[in-house]
């Protein structure tokens, strides 16, 4: 279970990469959920995130797009 979850399913780069920062920054350590539906979104928060110290392991939905788990600390 994810500490936050962040859907950014239909949005247009930057706003993806900017709710998923805000999610990053707003928790001192956990896992944060993070779903997409570009391979661009995926790339640019995948990048963002290890810029910040966190892991990502992204999966593809079965619902389409991709889920990222990020965990901080």
């Amino acid at each position: 279970m994810a500490d936050k979850s962040v859907d950014a399913r239909g949005l247009s780069c930057p706003e993806p990469v900017l709710l998923t920062k805000q999610a990053i920054e707003s928790i001192d350590s956990g896992t944060i959920e993070v779903m997409v539906d570009t391979v661009t979104s995926r790339e640019n928060i995948t990048r963002m995130a290890e810029t910040l110290s966190c892991t990502v392991q992204a999966a593809e939905s079965d619902k389409g797009g991709f889920v990222l788990n990020i965990k901080k600390g």
